[in-house]
Order: structure tokens, then sequence, then C-alpha cells
């Protein structure tokens, strides 16, 4: 029968050496919590714990009496969430590990031998962190989520709204190009409220709309069915309740960033307000340009493409300190996801592609960068001469890389986005690309006057 390996430490060869003697490591399951530390902490050195709250007390207060620093655990689902704060409020350094870089484990696998893993891999410090903000920065960051859980299911009652009326034939988008805006809101109040004259309902129309009072009242002329319209005032309802929902989370979130900013040490320096306009749907409600700049002392919002919404997002997923958790930009785009995962054998390049997975700060980037399709600036420049080069896919992607670049160098030194940099790079790359066509004049000259 075939013997298994067994580690030796010898005095010859490499071998690893441990980084982090006081590290733990924690498999996290829905029913339970196995902890397992060092042999030479205690007895019983990997142990069972519930998952009611005065057990994650009870796993704080046996690491501390093991000497424990650090703990590594699984990013499993939402279930670390609740140790992983206990933990953190309470001195240790936690790190929340990919599942997948620990998941080549041979042999039974059992969760005391999952736990058994982490603590031996990070003891070694093999295990790489996934970026976490801190605690008031992740309240932060799941209101801004859950404002946006908000923004979908209010454009979802939209459509409900839109599907009642197509069925009664009633065809206001047809001469609306928005029928929450002022006129088309105005007519599905009174329709609901029980007016069903076209000549009526059309007079309600904004006299700047495009089209003609004929065509809106001819767009009004519907079946009326009792069902469709009292499906009409429920997904309007809901509608409304959604909107005042979001005014309130937006109160909410004002509330914990004014908190966030006050206990932020940033430099002080005068804002530089951005000429951009708010949206008119869904606008936030507080001013997160003001909350912004004094989170990370520069105006993001002056980057092209960079928009309030986008704005309260990277503030939410990213907190004030970010920039302390990378070692530099390069490792910033990598965990953004805007950057191809080469992979090399041999001298040779196999393959180039980004990865496929999802991380909301790239897919930030990424809406910033589609919306300079047609911005005449250099970056609008860049975006289609990517597009021309590679498809609209490759352009957004490399544009958004350029975003998030700028967006951290602003951040990590304080500068504010300066325009004239692009466009003297790009004078200089016309002069150079004018030489380089005058010398091939030149050369075509030659050659004519050698033919003669």
């Amino acid at each position: 029968m075939a013997k298994l390996a067994k580690k030796r430490q010898t005095s010859k060869g490499l071998r690893f050496e441990v980084v982090n003697p006081n590290s733990a490591g924690i498999d996290v399951s829905p029913k339970e919590f196995q902890v397992c530390v060092p042999a030479d902490r205690d007895g019983d050195c990997n142990r069972t714990f519930g998952v009611y709250t005065e057990d994650l007390h009870l796993i704080s207060e046996w690491l501390k009496a093991c000497r424990i620093d650090t703990v590594s655990m699984e990013s499993t689902g939402v279930y670390w969430l609740p140790i992983f704060r206990i933990l953190k409020e309470d001195g240790f350094d936690v790190i929340l590990v990919n599942a997948s870089d620990v998941k080549n484990y041979s042999g039974k696998k059992t969760d005391a031998s999952d736990a058994e893993w982490l603590m031996l891999l990070h003891s070694y410090g093999l295990l790489k962190p996934c970026f976490q903000p801190e605690n008031i920065a992740r309240t932060l960051r799941n209101l801004v989520r859950h404002r946006d859980t908000l923004i979908r299911s209010a454009s979802r009652e939209v459509l409900h709204l839109q599907k009642a009326m197509e069925q009664m034939n009633l065809k206001l988008d047809n001469v609306f190009s928005d029928i929450l805006g002022k006129s088309g809101q105005s007519i599905i109040k009174a329709i609901l409220s029980g007016e069903h004259d076209p000549k009526i309902l059309a007079a309600m129309a904004d006299p700047r709309c495009k089209k003609s009072v004929e065509e809106i009242e001819k767009s009004l002329q519907a079946t009326w069915d009792e069902e469709h319209l009292f499906e009409m005032s429920q997904s309007d309802a809901l509608y409304q309740t959604y909107q005042r929902l979001i005014a309130e989370c937006d109160t909410k979130i004002s509330e914990i960033a004014n908190k966030y900013s006050a206990i932020v040490d940033v430099p002080k320096a005068e804002l530089l307000r951005s000429e951009k306009q708010n949206a008119k749907k869904n606008s936030i409600g507080f001013d997160i340009e003001k909350v912004a700049f004094d989170l990370w002392a520069v105006n993001v919002i002056r980057i092209p493409g960079m928009s309030r919404s986008s704005l309260l997002r990277l503030v939410g997923e990213l907190g004030c300190n970010f920039m302390e958790k990378f070692q530099d930009v390069k490792h910033f785009l990598s965990w953004t996801n805007l950057v191809p995962n080469n992979k090399i054998s041999g001298g040779a390049l196999l393959s180039s592609k980004v990865p496929k997975k999802k991380n909301p700060v790239g897919i930030v980037f990424r809406q910033c960068a589609s919306s300079l399709k047609a911005a005449k600036n250099p970056l609008g420049d860049y975006f289609r001469h990517m597009r021309a080069k590679g498809g609209y896919l490759q352009a957004m992607i490399a544009t958004g890389k350029k975003l998030a670049t700028i967006f951290f160098i602003m951040v990590s030194r304080k500068v504010e986005y300066n325009e004239m940099v692009y466009t003297n790079h790009r004078k200089a790359e016309l002069q150079n690309k004018m030489e380089y066509l005058k010398r091939r004049v030149e050369r075509m000259k030659i050659e004519i006057d050698n033919c003669g």
C-alpha cells in the first residue's frame, strides 16, 4: 500500500517560513462555525461553535484566550458578515479570502479540515485578502446598494404600468419620450382619478411638447378596461411608494456620510465645483459632490463621464482609505477587473482575456466610459479610437481602465483633474505623426525622381 508523503523539516532545501504564528482559520456555514487555532494554544484546537450572537462572542473570547492576532475565513454567501464585524470590532486582524484560492485540498473534506487548512495557509502567508472597507464604510455601502435595489424595483413598476396601458391601447409612450415627466404624470394621475376624455387629457400636456395636440388626443383613445385601470393604479402607487423610500434612503445615506466624513482625517482644501447638472431621474437628495470631496480631498466628479450616481456608488463601495489596501494602481485595476488575465507558458502568451466576473467598482467605470462615446474631449476621442480598433466592448474596458487610473491617481496623490495633460499629449502625438508623414512624402519624391 502506497504511503502518504510527510512534511519534514531539514537543514537543506527550501521551506516555507511561518509569518503569522498567531493565526486562526474559520470555516463558515449557515448552521455552524468551525474554528481552528495552532495546536499549542489549546488541547481542543479545532472547535465547533453555533451561529447565534452569543456564540460569535464566545468565538472572540476563545481566540483572545488562545493569543490569536489574525483570523482568515472564506467568503461564503453573506454568512461571514456577522462574525467578521464582531471580530473586527474586538481588534482582530480579519482577512476574507476567495473560496477558489483555498479549494485545492487533497484528502477527505470536512469542516474541521477546511478550518485547519485555512489556518495553515494563513500562518505561512499564502492567502490573499479580499478588499474590505472599515465597518462604517460598510454601513454606507449597504445603504447605497439598497438604494440601487429600490431604483430597480421602481423601474419594474414602470414596466408594469406601461404593460397595462398597452393592453388598453393607451399609447402615451408614442407621444412622450418619458411618461414619468411632467406631462405624462399629469395625464396618468387624471386617468386614475376617473378622467377619460381625450380632449381634456390632451390639454394637460405641456405646450413645449413636440407632438401636436391632435396626435396626443389620438394616443389617448383607449378601451379603458376596468382590470387594466386597476393594474395601472396599483403600479403607480407602488412606484410612488418606491420614490418615497428612495428619498428616505437618501436622507439616511446623508446622515451616515456626514458622520463618516467627520471622523476622516484628510487635508482641508477648497472645493472646485463641477459644472455638471444633476440627473432628473432618481436624482440624489443630498450634495454627494461635497461628501466625496470631504472623504478624498479632491473633486473626482470633474472626471469626464463621471456622474453623481456613479460617484455615490464609488463612495459606498470604496470608502475613504481604499488606496492603502492596494500596493499601486496596477493592483487596483486588477481588482476592478479592467485588465486582461494574461496566461503565459514557455515564454508564449496563451490567452489574454478579461475574466468573466462582476466587480461593482469596475462596472461603474465601464458605465462612465460608455457615456463618453460621443463626448468631445480627449477621453471621448480615445473611446472612439479604441472602438474603431477593436469594437465597442474593448473600447468600454480600455476607457474604463483609463478612468479608473485617473481616479486612483487623483485620490492617492490629492491632485485635481487636468485635461491639458491629455490635450498636450494629443498635440505632441499629432506633431510626431505629421513629421513622419513629411519624411514619407520626401522619400516618395525621391523615388519618383529616380523613376524619371
